[in-house]
């Protein structure tokens, strides 16, 4: 299989998602708080031109399962 930059992103992108599931399934166990406690970045740029005007809302929400999804999505990528 040939590797390139969208493989990539589709790797890390289901990753990321792998994780994040995880990690909301295993919010309720008490023990493993450190692993599903979420870290939240938001970028809002906005403008107004007189003629055109536009919002954009971009918000990230990162935990500890996500970044090792992503990690392992890497690896999985690399030995292809």
């Amino acid at each position: 299989m040939k590797k390139n930059g969208w493989i990539l992103l589709l790797f890390l992108f289901l990753g990321l998602l792998a994780g994040a599931l995880l990690a909301n399934w295993l919010k309720e166990v008490p023990g493993l708080s450190f692993l599903t406690r979420a870290l939240e970045v938001s970028w809002s740029p906005a403008a107004d031109l007189a003629v055109i005007r536009f919002n954009l809302n971009l918000e990230i929400r990162l935990t500890l399962l996500s970044v090792i999804g992503a990690a392992v999505a890497i690896w999985l990528y690399r030995k292809m």
